[in-house]
């Protein structure tokens, strides 16, 4: 295969087409080896419009969101949280590390928590081969252990989907902080963003899409007041 041919192929046949207009967000893209955080056995798919399963059996992997999102979705909320340089960053579901690796090409440090233990060192494995310095994996289960100490956050990010914009992190955010999330149930989800402004928050879901349950929702049936 020719990696930097199917590298291209995926930034201007899936990435640019989703409406992913930041050359910030496609040069990392061509910049951070996607097919490096891949599990062994699925690296010839790295650059396909697909989810790749991070478990050998691949419809547990789905059932529980341990997979790694198309390079599209990860891209889009790539460029929907608008990172400057200086954020501190809360990744939900370090998955691969991949999404981790381009959060940290964009924040001043990001601490990715992943509740899975074996997935967890994979991941801590490819972060370290790629010199992501200023990415921090934590093993566990975001919806139990909170607040979190490296909190507060500038910006948090969930690979995976939620039923609803969880309050638990929205309470770990800084001030003028922004949660995004893919929300909803299927076949009917959406990317919500969550800005928190004064005393108040704004919410917008400005695109479709759809995405593997979390496993922090399958595992502690949260119960918590959400905002949708």
């Amino acid at each position: 295969m020719n990696l930097e041919k199917a590298r291209f192929n995926m930034i201007e046949q899936q990435v640019r087409p989703w409406n992913v207009s930041d050359e910030r967000v496609r040069q990392l893209l061509a910049e951070v080896p996607r097919e490096a955080f891949a599990p062994a056995k699925y690296r010839d798919l790295a650059f396909a419009d697909i989810e790749l399963p991070l478990l050998d059996d691949e419809t547990l992997a789905r059932q529980r969101g341990q997979v790694m999102l198309p390079p599209r979705v990860q891209a889009r909320l790539l460029q929907e949280l608008r990172l400057q340089g200086g954020e501190r960053v809360l990744h939900v579901g370090t998955g691969s590390g991949y999404m981790a690796a381009l959060l940290g090409r964009q924040a001043a440090s990001v601490f990715t928590i992943e509740i899975d233990n074996a997935i967890a060192a994979f991941a801590q494995a490819n972060l370290q081969r790629a010199g992501a310095g200023n990415v921090q994996v934590l093993a566990g289960d975001a919806a139990q252990t909170t607040p979190l100490p490296q909190g507060p956050f500038d910006a948090i990010v969930l690979s995976g989907s939620v039923a609803r914009a969880p309050q638990h992190l929205i309470a770990q955010l800084a001030p003028g902080g922004r949660l995004l999330a893919i929300t909803g149930d299927e076949p009917v989800m959406r990317a919500t963003l969550v800005q928190l402004q004064g005393e108040g928050v704004r919410l917008t879901q400005p695109w479709d899409c759809d995405a593997p349950r979390r496993s922090e929702e399958h595992t502690s049936e949260l119960q918590s007041p959400s905002l949708i």
